[in-house]
């Protein structure tokens, strides 16, 4: 057995033992309600910070342990606190730069939940709880790979390592691109690994190789000054909920697919995907079909898409027979890889102008844009993760697209252009990532984890 073989199987066996003590720390992750909204308790984001920060130097390998901010640009605000781990790499090793985030989404509706979103349960193989998957899992494969790591090598670590877990991913990473900069020493990497997307089953593990854009903006429709009587001016008068019903119904065609002029597809080859495994994974009823046309995944990788996300109207509650003035929606759209969210936005604002109905007024705020992603798969890193991935898993991994969207990778090609970049995770298509009873599958987490600490050795056993 060589030395090489013999070191790696010492990283593996090292992951795998320290697989009880990491579910651990990532259920007292799940129990901090680090919700990065200003309607949240601020002061819960600073103590998942701390948190992970702790459990970062008892890691024992980092120079330096930091829980810092950055300014939001264009106001005088500071972002959520992130961590900062680092250490210089020695004797010619690479330096990677390993990110996930420990911000969380809102619960949502709490009486969706089987068991309460901020206490973690274990049940039939699985973890549930706010943030177990998305993406505090991701978050402690990081700590958990490194521990292997340090366990099974020691003093002989020459990797280079730089560990940023962000504070407000799941609001918009305002101060992300601030934070490069300000920190672009520290995080300067040869590789960066972003353990926030998913696999393409719980046993086969993927590499996402494309990521859509997006744009999300907020359009108000106005019809009137003031609200009317419905039954003194209704159908002489148009109100703003049907002008907007009427808008809206514009931007898909008969079949689902969006029909907005300007939004482009990307021609790409995809794997078989069948409408039955759409309807488990997304929970999709008997008898509804799913919208769009060509392949499930095309459509879900490849193309884009337009979902409206928010309405602003009067409720249920408080209907009454008045034709209303105004109306406001907000809409989400994914930007298939290789188009500007820029030019996307500008796409659907100019198509939402020229149909406005009745002659409606429409004003547009709140836009917020972040580019897609496209891996180049040529580089060595691709190559090492893929090994790692299949040593750690037992199968042979799979490259994917994924529908939704990371922005910030954008921000980190921007700053670091030598660094070849790695999307991995730690989800499975049943994880429900921001829904309610979100979950970690367990087998999932411990292979993810034997394959980081594999990839991370590799590293550490490389010569630049």
């Amino acid at each position: 057995m060589s030395s090489e073989l013999s070191r790696s199987e010492a990283v593996r066996e090292s992951a795998t033992a320290g697989i009880p003590s990491a579910l651990a720390d990532l259920g007292a992750l799940v129990r901090i309600p680090s919700i990065a909204w200003p309607a949240f308790d601020q002061t819960q984001l600073r103590r998942s910070a701390e948190a992970v920060a702790a459990l970062a130097e008892g890691v024992g390998i980092f120079d330096r342990v930091e829980v810092k901010t950055a300014a939001i640009p264009g106001t005088d605000q500071h972002g959520q606190p992130a961590v900062l781990a680092t250490r210089a790499a020695r004797n010619g090793r690479p330096t990677v730069l390993l990110y996930a985030h420990h911000d969380v989404q809102p619960p949502g509706d709490e009486t969706l939940w089987e068991t309460p979103p901020f206490e973690p349960t274990v049940r039939d193989g699985r973890l549930y709880g706010r943030g177990a998957a998305d993406d505090k899992a991701g978050v402690m494969a990081h700590i958990a790979a490194l521990r292997a790591l340090k366990e099974a090598v020691g003093d002989d670590l020459d990797l280079g390592v730089a560990l940023f877990i962000e504070g407000e991913e799941e609001y918009g990473s305002r101060s992300f691109a601030r934070f490069l900069e300000d920190n672009a020493d520290a995080l300067r990497s040869d590789v960066i690994v972003v353990a926030d997307s998913g696999n393409w089953d719980s046993q086969t593990p993927a590499l996402t190789v494309s990521l859509r854009g997006n744009a999300r903006f907020t359009v108000t429709v106005r019809t009137l000054e003031h609200a009317s009587h419905s039954g003194m001016f209704g159908g002489a008068v148009p109100d703003a909920m049907t002008a907007t019903v009427k808008l809206l119904a514009t931007l898909w065609d008969d079949a689902g697919s969006v029909a907005v002029d300007g939004l482009r597809e990307r021609d790409a080859a995809t794997p078989e995907y069948s409408e039955e495994t759409l309807r488990d994974e997304a929970g999709l009823p008997d008898g509804v079909r799913p919208m769009g046309d060509g392949t499930i995944l095309g459509r879900i990788w490849n193309k884009p898409a337009v979902t409206v996300i928010g309405v602003d109207a009067t409720s249920v509650a408080e209907a009454s027979n008045t034709l209303a003035p105004v109306v406001s929606v907000v809409i989400s759209a994914r930007v298939a890889p290789g188009q500007s969210a820029r030019e996307a936005y500008e796409a659907l604002e100019a198509h939402l102008r020229a149909h406005a109905p009745f002659g409606a007024q429409l004003e547009f705020s709140d836009v917020d844009l972040g580019d897609g992603f496209l891996v180049d798969t040529s580089g060595w890193a691709v190559a090492a993760v893929r090994d790692a991935l299949r040593d750690g898993y037992g199968v042979e991994p799979v490259d994917i697209g994924v529908g939704g969207s990371i922005p910030f990778i954008a921000d980190l090609v921007r700053e670091f252009p030598g660094a070849q970049i790695l999307v991995t995770g730690v989800e499975d298509p049943h994880a429900r990532a921001h829904s309610p009873n979100e979950s970690l599958h367990l087998d999932t987490f411990r292979h993810a984890v034997v394959s980081e600490a594999l990839l991370l050795e590799s590293l550490d056993a490389r010569t630049l």
